[in-house]
């Protein structure tokens, strides 16, 4: 059995990514402020560890990295917050981690929805320099850059574009970004040492549908 850490459990991708997981065989480490007391329906499940901390708080991150395989983070924005996770990853030898960043960091957005996107963006050179504290950890990291993220029930379609490769495509679901995490979870060598884009396919406009 895997023992998965996410970090960012009451995510809205976390809200998607736990049921799929629990179909796995797995054992789960959620970990967000108040976690307890916003994931109430978890807290008695037999494969289930839920626990209050704040990933600023290296004792917090100590505690829930303990013995862990795999952990995923629900947002990888900000310098010191990975700083944190890598460190003790490093420190309770746990090598495997999956999360999230943002379209853009690599320049790899082009054409009518790169201007969209960089407008929209704004300047985003801390999250470049955040996600280079995940790529040059010396972890197993999956670095996703997601498009741009709606809800849509029964619909897990994704593709990845790998570094170095256009970003076309515009938007994705929460559902899929679940699904792609829960593979991953599955099949740990997917998508190993890679920052990955992942978009929903045949979606390559000039910004997303529900703009």
């Amino acid at each position: 059995m895997k023992r998965v850490l996410i970090l960012g459990a009451t995510s809205n991708i976390s809200h998607y990514l736990i049921p799929k997981l629990l179909r796995q065989d797995v054992f789960l480490t959620l970990f967000a402020r108040h976690g307890r007391q916003r994931l109430t329906e978890l807290v008695s499940d037999s494969k289930v560890h839920v626990m209050n901390g704040d990933w600023n708080n290296i004792n917090d991150l100590q505690r829930a990295m303990k013995d862990q395989d795999i952990v995923f983070m629900a947002t990888s924005q900000f310098v010191q917050a990975n700083k944190n996770v890598v460190a003790v990853m490093k420190s309770n030898h746990v090598n495997r981690l999956i999360t999230i960043s943002e379209l853009g960091i690599e320049d790899e957005v082009t054409g009518a929805f790169g201007e969209w996107n960089k407008k929209m963006m704004g300047d985003n050179r801390n999250l470049v320099k955040a996600a280079d504290v995940i790529k040059n950890s010396g972890l197993n990291y999956t670095l996703m850059r997601l498009a741009w993220l709606y809800n849509q029930d029964g619909n897990e379609e994704y593709e990845t574009i790998p570094t170095g490769q256009a970003f076309l495509d515009t938007q994705l679901t929460r559902q899929a970004a679940a699904k792609f995490i829960a593979d991953v979870v599955d099949n740990p060598e997917k998508a190993s040492y890679q920052s990955v884009g992942v978009a929903e396919p045949n979606t390559k406009w000039v910004k997303p549908s529900f703009y």
